[in-house]
């Protein structure tokens, strides 16, 4: 089984930045595709960023692309979301998750998540 912790979220001014962090346990981590979503308060969870299991594979939404970076160290089991130019409406938690399928990650249908962390940009 794989476990995911976030951290790295807290209270940022509009235009500013944050790296997002997550740690994973497990020792199959380096073949699973990992990924980042978000969900403001009222809204859907939402697909940000997804990145294959050898880092050369990487996926982005239309709303952050540009702007975020994913990226992961496997020596580290660690994956990690550079958020760069942000703006009050990327308030929200954001959610690490893993799976086998990439695919089926960036529909949101991840076999792990981990349990957020909360992003705030303020004016």
């Amino acid at each position: 089984q794989v476990q995911l912790v976030e951290s790295g979220g807290g209270l940022v001014q509009f235009g500013g930045s944050l790296r997002l962090s997550c740690t994973t346990s497990g020792r199959t981590f380096s073949n699973y595709a990992m990924g980042w979503f978000r969900q403001a308060p009222g809204k859907e969870r939402e697909f940000l960023a997804a990145i294959s299991w050898s880092g050369r594979n990487l996926w982005y939404a239309d709303s952050v692309k540009g702007r975020f970076t994913i990226s992961r160290d496997n020596a580290k089991n660690t994956v990690y979301l550079q958020m760069n130019s942000l703006n009050i409406e990327d308030t929200a938690v954001y959610y690490c998750a893993a799976d086998e399928n990439p695919n089926r990650l960036s529909l949101g249908s991840s076999s792990f998540w981990g349990q957020g962390t909360q992003v705030t940009v303020s004016s």
